[in-house]
């Protein structure tokens, strides 16, 4: 099976520095960048047990043709994961000679280490809920469906729901299959960390985004209403992108920019799947695109997420395993980069409302680069308050600086990250829709408009229209 192909040579590019583990998956050319993703990183996870398992079981030594990297992500699914997807092609009659002893492999070393869970096996670093308390968030695409209809979607699945958080820690005590609405994004559903969602008919078929809270917090702060033009400057992969379109409404224009061509056509997949039509991509650097162009004369809104050091990234550590806090130089670099796109957004002549968003925890890639641009900008743009209730804020590094938004999975259940809210200063100060529309951290009602249900079934392969 291709899947199983594609994973073997990625783990093979990682292990022989070819590259990150997220660079080799885009530049796999494998069309479900999600499903291959999770698939690399589990197997990653379990390569020490796997490791153990494989030599302790003599398969390399039975199958000289089979290579290491993918005796690992075919033992992998064997034993640890969801079993052979699509039938398994002809791995799968090749690992059921080797099953007998491959489970037995498993079972002793669960014996000899004294645990019962598969997940107990793994080193302290590794294990789920102590590498970080972060569960599964998941993003209803409103372009093709609404809450109601996917919360009783999975409610016909066996799972149960909890009705909308009160608080995080009705999100940190999620386990099995149960799942919740998030007490600040209507459209944002709950589940337990390792829910495993990549396969699942409404994922396929564009209804649902796997997408990190504090991921979906720049377009819902950015606000653009339906018929707006706007810009998202560093666009791929274009979870935000496709975030955008759906307050959109689909009415209006996306004018989405990114240097990485492979990217960017993994992100053509991801909008074209997702039902976006108001968006324009460009193989352009958003540095070398001229705010004077006509076809930016309406752009009132701007999203800029820049490349940065991924500092606050959760799944940092199995992309680049050991790796370290970026160095002086390199925070130096990217900081530069960063505070000449910002400064460059700012330039844009009808720009009202920007935000600009880091998946960093370092200072110097946010609250000093928006000091700069603020202080470059001689008082055209100043910090908007957002969301107060919010309860990781920016660094006390300059005035006003309180006003950006952190997020960490230790203070918010999330991937670390940074937002800061620019709006222009001569216009009269404001709180955006998206403070007032959407429900702060304290209780409140679940939907309970009722739509058309989907027909209920096992795996669809195709989610009926609603």
């Amino acid at each position: 099976m291709a899947l199983y192909a594609a994973a073997a040579a990625v783990l093979a590019g990682v292990d022989s520095r070819q590259g990150s583990l997220k660079g080799l998956v885009y530049a796999s050319r494998f069309q479900n960048v999600k499903q291959l993703y999770a698939l690399v990183c589990e197997t990653r996870r379990y390569s020490a047990v796997l490791d153990a398992v494989i030599a302790g079981a003599g398969l390399l030594r039975a199958e000289k043709k089979l290579r290491p990297p993918l005796a690992k992500v075919l033992v992998y699914e064997l034993l640890l994961g969801r079993g052979f997807r699509g039938g398994g092609g002809r791995w799968k009659p090749l690992l059921s000679r080797h099953q007998a002893r491959l489970k037995a492999e498993l079972a002793r070393l669960k014996v000899h280490r004294g645990v019962s869970r598969n997940e107990d096996l793994l080193d302290v670093g590794c294990r789920p809920g102590q590498a970080s308390p972060v569960p599964r968030f998941v993003r209803v695409n409103t372009l093709k469906t609404c809450s109601d209809n996917v919360i009783d979607y999975f409610k016909r699945q066996g799972f149960s729901y909890q009705g909308r958080a009160s608080s995080l820690e009705d999100l940190r005590v999620l386990k099995g299959k149960c799942f919740l609405l998030d007490p600040l994004l209507s459209e944002l559903l709950v589940f337990p960390g390792q829910t495993d969602l990549h396969d699942h008919p409404l994922y396929v078929a564009g209804h649902l985004i796997l997408q990190d809270k504090a991921s979906c917090l720049p377009a819902l702060l950015l606000d653009p209403p339906p018929g707006s033009h706007v810009i998202d400057a560093c666009a791929a992969p274009g979870n935000k992108t496709s975030h955008l379109a759906a307050l959109l409404k689909n009415q209006g224009k996306i004018f989405a920019f990114d240097l990485d061509a492979k990217r960017l056509a993994c992100m053509a997949t991801l909008l074209a799947r997702t039902g976006v039509s108001c968006c324009q991509l460009a193989e352009e650097d958003f540095l070398a695109v001229s705010p004077s162009d006509q076809r930016y004369r309406q752009v009132q809104y701007i999203l800029l997420d820049p490349s940065c050091s991924g500092s606050g990234m959760v799944a940092r550590q199995l992309e680049e395993p050991g790796a370290a806090a970026p160095s002086k130089e390199r925070l130096q670099a990217l900081a530069g980069f960063q505070l000449r796109a910002l400064c460059h957004a700012l330039t844009f002549p009808a720009l009202q409302r920007l935000v600009y968003s880091t998946c960093s925890l370092c200072q110097e890639e946010n609250e000093d680069v928006v000091r700069d641009a603020l202080q470059q900008s001689a008082g055209t743009f100043r910090l908007a308050p957002v969301l107060p209730s919010w309860p990781h804020r920016g660094l006390s590094t300059f005035p006003g600086a309180e006003h950006c938004l952190r997020a960490s999975p230790e203070t918010t259940l999330t991937g670390g990250f940074f937002i800061a809210v620019l709006e222009r200063a001569e216009e009269p100060s404001s709180v955006s829709q998206a403070e007032t529309s959407a429900p702060e951290l304290t209780p409140s009602a679940a939907p309970k408009r009722k739509k058309r249900r989907y027909k209920a079934a096992a795996a669809p392969s195709t989610p009926p229209r609603t």
